[in-house]
C-alpha cells in the first residue's frame, strides 16, 4: 500500500474553475460570436461581458493548474513533500519523547517526523472540516501504516483550544494551519500551541505570517524575553522551500519557519 497524502490544492477546485471557463465561452460563442437570442445593444454588453470572464477564468484555469502540478506528490516538482521534510527535519524528540503536529491533514508532517524520530512518539490532530472533507484520521493511519510510522496516533482537536496539559509534549509543529484560521487572533494561536511545550523542547511552525500574524520579529523577541532559546524566524519563500516567483503565483509569499526551544 502508498501512502496518499492527497494535494494541497484539491482537484475538484482545477475543475470547477475549468467547469467555470467553458461555460463562459460557451456563452461567449452563443450570445457574442453567434448573436443567438439577442441583438444589438445587449449582444454587445454580453460580448463584452462573457469575452472578458472567459479570459479572468482562462488565467485562473492556468494558475490553478500550475498549482496543482507544484503542490503533488506525484509531479516534478513536489513542493509539499519538500516543505514537509524540511519542517520536520527542525524536530527533535529525546527518548520516549512525544510530539504534536497541530492541523495534520492527511498526516505527513506528523509522520515525517515520527519516522525521523523512531526513538518517540508523534500525535496528530485536526478538525478535518468541509474545506478539506477529503481528509480524515483514517487516511491518517492509513498512510502511517503505509509508511511504517507506528510511533503515531491521530485525533480531532482544535488549534485554539488544544485539549492537552501545560508543557506536555517536548516537540510541537505545525504546516500551513493558523492563516485559515479567521476570527482568532494569530499570534494567541501560537501562544495556545507553546502553551503545551515542555521545557527545553522544540518547535517549528510554518505558516504564511503576513499581516494577520502582526510584528513577528517582536512576538520573537518576546519569546526570547520570556526564556525561549534560540528563536527564529526563517524565510522560506525565497529559495528555501520556494523561490520568490513561485510563492508569488501560488500566493505563499510571507511563508515563514518559527523555530525556537523553549
Amino acid at each position: 500500500m502508498k501512502a496518499n497524502y492527497k494535494n494541497w490544492f484539491p482537484l475538484w477546485m482545477v475543475l470547477a474553475i475549468g467547469g467555470g471557463f467553458l461555460v463562459a465561452l460557451s456563452l461567449y460563442y452563443v450570445f457574442g460570436i453567434w448573436g443567438l437570442f439577442v441583438s444589438g445593444f445587449t449582444r454587445t454588453v454580453l460580448t463584452y461581458v462573457f469575452g472578458i470572464l472567459s479570459l479572468v477564468l482562462l488565467i485562473a484555469v492556468i494558475w490553478a493548474f500550475y498549482a496543482y502540478r507544484a503542490f503533488s506528490y506525484e509531479g516534478g516538482r513536489k513542493m509539499s513533500k519538500q516543505i514537509i521534510d524540511g519542517v520536520s527535519d527542525y524536530v527533535h524528540l529525546p527518548a520516549g519523547g512525544k510530539g504534536l503536529d497541530v492541523g495534520c491533514g492527511s498526516g505527513a508532517l506528523t509522520i515525517a517526523c515520527a519516522r525521523k524520530n523512531p526513538q518517540g512518539f508523534m500525535f496528530g490532530i485536526d478538525k478535518w472540516g468541509k474545506e478539506y472533507h477529503s481528509y480524515n484520521k483514517e487516511l491518517c493511519e492509513n498512510n502511517a501504516s503505509a509508511e511504517g510510522a507506528y510511533n503515531t496516533e491521530f485525533s480531532s482537536g482544535d488549534a485554539v483550544n488544544l485539549d492537552f496539559p501545560d508543557e506536555y509534549f517536548d516537540a510541537v509543529t505545525s504546516n500551513y494551519v493558523y492563516h485559515n484560521i479567521h476570527s482568532v487572533d494569530k499570534q494567541d494561536l501560537l501562544l495556545e500551541t507553546l502553551r503545551v511545550l515542555k521545557k527545553g523542547g522544540c518547535f517549528a511552525i510554518h505558516d504564511i505570517m503576513g499581516r494577520a500574524f502582526g510584528d513577528m520579529e517582536e512576538f520573537a523577541q518576546k519569546l526570547r524575553d520570556s526564556g525561549y532559546e534560540d528563536v527564529q524566524l526563517i524565510k522560506t519563500d525565497e529559495g528555501m522551500f520556494m523561490n520568490p516567483k513561485e510563492a508569488r503565483i501560488i500566493t505563499l509569499k510571507g511563508s515563514t519557519l518559527l523555530f525556537g526551544r523553549k
